[in-house]
């Protein structure tokens, strides 16, 4: 068998010839209902029904979907997509899809039909909000990360594992141009909201701000401090009132803490700044959770990571330490939820919190305090702490 790409079509013969596929979804495969749901920028995405079930089918393509086929990809991010979901799934199995079939040649990950969940991203748009959101997010992020560092994990191990995603580096080398890179200057596929002219041109000429932007594709590239999602916008979280997920994991790497709490925080901040009511409320209850389940953890923990040996038996080095943690990973945080925003605005991918926004006026004044919160966010993480961000994001 070779790779071809499926469609609606042919994916149903060809799961068909999975027992554990078939088996989920029971009847023969002529039954099967088979729906192309990808609205993303890189991959197919199937939605199959049976008699008895359903799955969710994702399939790489060899190029970006959202360009086409003058910017190859290689097909491998499937690969660490897989590795990513079955990592997740060890230590928050409940915040993820269960995974049933991978298949490399294919590129293709077959998991359970997530329903009734929809995207995040479209339900704030719509005005819903959920209750339970930030503390199960928090408990995602705060699990991923604290059971893949150095706190949890000894040497060898941690090594071993950041060793297994080194090849992920298109999905990296595509965060690190469209994030830190391409926004900063005239980049082919960069577009904007008409109006924003001046203000795009102030954000590039401010050196300043630039070399903060600089400083955060820095610790990007060479702090592998845990296991990150890559990519944890509110696209690519479903969600119903009693249940929050996290799919699509194929920008999988291992690096800075502050990175997947950053982008989640940014989509949130800038769903507010497109009109979203009670947004800074939830940003502020996933960041409290967060850093209070992580700590938790680090209280609680035993003799396993590397960087537990010095603060053994001593509560006042273990508190300190996990006070400068806290520190760290906001500073963090707050840099790469800066960097998001502005790329969000300015580059290739945008999000439809602003471009549902139908007026082009009343749009790009949306984005341009969005761009001040941003820059503000960039220029001072070292002062800003989290009872400043209200009072930012409503100025």
């Amino acid at each position: 068998m070779t790779y071809h790409p499926l469609t609606e079509s042919t994916a149903a013969a060809f799961l068909g010839t999975v027992p554990a596929i078939a088996d989920r979804l029971g009847g023969d495969p002529g039954q099967w209902r088979v729906r192309e749901v990808g609205d993303g920028n890189l991959n197919l995405v199937f939605l199959v029904t049976g008699p008895k079930g359903g799955v969710a089918a994702k399939q790489a393509l060899p190029y970006v979907r959202l360009v086409g086929e003058s910017w190859p990809l290689p097909l491998s991010r499937a690969y660490y997509e897989r590795l990513a979901l079955a990592e997740e799934a060890r230590f928050a199995p409940a915040r993820v899809p269960a995974l049933i079939h991978h298949d490399d040649v294919m590129a293709l990950t077959v998991m359970e039909l997530l329903t009734p969940h929809r995207t995040l991203r479209g339900a704030l748009i719509d005005g819903a909000r959920y209750p339970l959101l930030a503390a199960q997010m928090a408990e995602f992020v705060a699990d991923t990360l604290y059971f893949t560092s150095d706190l949890a994990v000894p040497p060898e191990v941690k090594k071993a594992r950041i060793a297994a995603y080194l090849g992920n580096t298109a999905m990296c080398r595509i965060t690190e141009d469209l994030v830190f890179d391409e926004p900063w200057f005239d980049a082919p596929m960069n577009f904007h909201t008409p109006g924003l002219e001046g203000v795009v041109a102030q954000l590039r000429a401010d050196v300043p701000l630039r070399l903060a932007v600089q400083a955060m594709k820095a610790r990007f590239l060479a702090a592998p401090e845990a296991l990150l999602h890559g990519d944890l916008h509110t696209g690519s979280i479903m969600v119903t009132a009693d249940d929050t997920r996290i799919i699509d994991p194929e920008f999988a790497f291992y690096g800075p803490m502050g990175f997947d709490p950053g982008m989640f925080l940014a989509n949130l901040w800038m769903a507010h700044f497109a009109g979203g009511a009670g947004l800074l409320d939830v940003a502020a209850q996933f960041w409290t959770g967060f850093v209070d389940r992580f700590a938790a953890h680090w209280r609680a923990a035993g003799e396993g990571g590397a960087l537990l040996a010095l603060a053994r038996n001593d509560a006042a080095l273990r508190d300190a330490a996990i006070a400068a943690w806290r520190k760290a990973v906001w500073r963090d945080a707050l840099g790469f939820a800066g960097a998001e925003i502005i790329r969000r605005i300015l580059g290739l991918a945008h999000v439809a919190d602003f471009e549902s926004i139908a007026e082009t006026a009343v749009r790009a004044a949306h984005e341009t305090r969005a761009l001040h919160f941003a820059r503000t966010l960039l220029l001072e993480r070292d002062r800003i702490g989290l009872a400043d961000i209200g009072a930012l994001a409503r100025l």
